[in-house]
């Protein structure tokens, strides 16, 4: 007898739908962190006591991970649901959590002197908007981390096919993602350089084993592993400095 379709759903509720969003947030913080890092030792940035913010946090894993660093981290979502479960996974209650949309970043202090914008840049339709509303709440000195999807073949395969078109693969509901919305590095340094925010790295990134993440999906659809197990089975990995991104990449720019 043929297994049932999993139940694939954005801001799920409990853990036993697919919810593409957090599997990318668990999959993604090492490497997100790993960056984060070396670029504030690059540019001499101490986050410690510092303000910063997470934009699209899903559950916090990343504004958990940045406050270990020692700065005062908030952490923003659009959805009430993943801003809840968020507040339940924070055992030592050391972030802020509030559910806001993009446009409404204001009412959440600042301005901030690290701000990293996740789950965002490559679901909106109109990417000024989202750079502007994310500039205008980094202080002066302050650094913008972002990470995306690329424009390119492979790109447009693994998330407009394998990661909301193909069955046997889904993880996200259909028009999660769009083409227009896989913007190439150029585009992104444009609309920073547009609102005051110079680029000062870019730097792909890719799972360590593409079919690592392939077991990995079909481990969490079929339901032999949860949430939590995919991180340690998918080693993402920064490329070297320089290389053309293929599917993912992180961002560092910094308002003078």
């Amino acid at each position: 007898m043929a297994r049932p379709a999993p139940h694939i759903e954005l801001n799920a509720r409990t853990d036993e739908a697919i919810d593409g969003r957090h599997l990318r947030a668990v999959a993604f913080t090492s490497v997100r962190m790993r960056y984060v890092q070396e670029l504030l030792a690059r540019l001499g940035v101490a986050p410690a006591g510092k303000q910063a913010l997470v934009i699209g946090s899903v559950r916090g894993d990343l504004a958990r991970g940045l406050a270990t660093l020692g700065p005062r981290v908030t952490a923003a979502d659009p959805s009430p649901v993943a801003t809840g479960r968020a507040r339940d996974r924070d055992i030592g209650g050391g972030v802020r959590y509030e559910t806001s949309d993009v446009d409404d970043l204001g009412r959440l202090g600042g301005p901030f002197d690290l701000v990293y914008c996740a789950d965002t840049l490559e679901i909106s339709d109109d990417l000024d908007r989202v750079i502007s509303a994310a500039s205008a709440v980094v202080a002066p000195g302050g650094v913008l981390f972002y990470d995306t999807v690329a424009r390119t073949p492979l790109s447009r395969i693994v998330y407009l096919g394998l990661f909301q078109g193909l069955p046997a693969t889904r993880i996200m509901p259909p028009g999660r993602y769009a083409a227009p919305r896989l913007r190439p590095p150029e585009e992104v340094i444009d609309a920073l350089h547009r609102h005051g925010l110079t680029s000062e790295d870019v730097r792909g990134f890719k799972p360590g084993n593409p079919v690592d993440l392939v077991k990995a999906v079909f481990a969490r659809r079929s339901g032999r592993i949860c949430d939590d197990d995919v991180a340690p089975m998918v080693n993402f990995v920064l490329e070297k400095p320089g290389t053309r991104p293929l599917v993912t990449y992180l961002g560092c720019a910094r308002r003078a």
